[in-house]
């Protein structure tokens, strides 16, 4: 992640909220991509005063949203089929478990996957093709995608900045303390976060669990 952060250091703030947004975008189409990793990198970049963190945070949204609403009309053109094609191609990332487990998660839960599912590896990558191939009606899912990608967007960039800007500031005036309760509060918001994301995966185990199909009407 460092190595990540020291090569967006070496481009210009316009070309690094291009990247975050282009990196999010295209996985949030359904093509496995760092994209959290380019988030975190840019918002500890936006602590050193390189970059501005209100731009990662909106780049890193529009990518989010608009890479989510090209995958969910990508996936209601292609449909399941389309989904398969991708597991053939990235099995590491998206075969047939993972395709299971995340149709387990849209058949508990809804739209709120889509939600909840922009803190959770798997789902962020499979949400918009994954609704769009099972005819989720677009309103809800626009709903819940514009909703979580604010909130994922926003509130990673703002958390590790401001952790970011705190350690620097404690280390200068080598306040110990303060940095590790900087970091626990920050570590623990986002344990938060992804254990609540993570209830919406189901109990089972990737290799045993079956797709469920999931009704248009929820």
């Amino acid at each position: 992640m460092v190595d990540v952060q020291h090569w967006l250091a070496a481009f210009p703030p316009g070309v690094v909220y291009l990247i975050v947004a282009g990196v999010i975008g295209v996985e949030s189409m359904g093509v496995p991509l760092p994209g959290e990793i380019v988030l975190v990198s840019s918002a500890l970049l936006a602590a050193t005063g390189v970059i501005q963190p209100e731009w990662v945070a909106t780049a890193a949204a529009a990518g989010a949203i608009v890479g989510d609403s090209i995958g969910y009309a990508v996936g209601r053109r292609g449909g399941r089929p389309l989904l398969e094609r991708l597991g053939r191609r990235f099995p590491r990332h998206l075969g047939p478990a993972h395709l299971a487990r995340a149709e387990q998660s849209f058949a508990r839960h809804g739209v709120w996957a889509v939600f909840f599912g922009r803190f959770v590896a798997l789902l962020r990558i499979l949400a918009g093709p994954l609704a769009g191939a099972l005819h989720v009606p677009y309103r809800r899912f626009l709903l819940a995608n514009v909703a979580g990608g604010l909130v994922w967007a926003f509130g990673t960039t703002y958390l590790l900045f401001t952790v970011g800007r705190a350690a620097e500031h404690w280390l200068k005036d080598l306040s110990w303390a303060g940095l590790v309760v900087a970091v626990l509060a920050g570590l623990t918001s986002t344990w938060w976060l992804r254990r609540r994301a993570r209830r919406l995966a189901p109990a089972e185990s990737p290799d045993d669990a079956e797709p469920v199909p999931v009704s248009s009407d929820r």
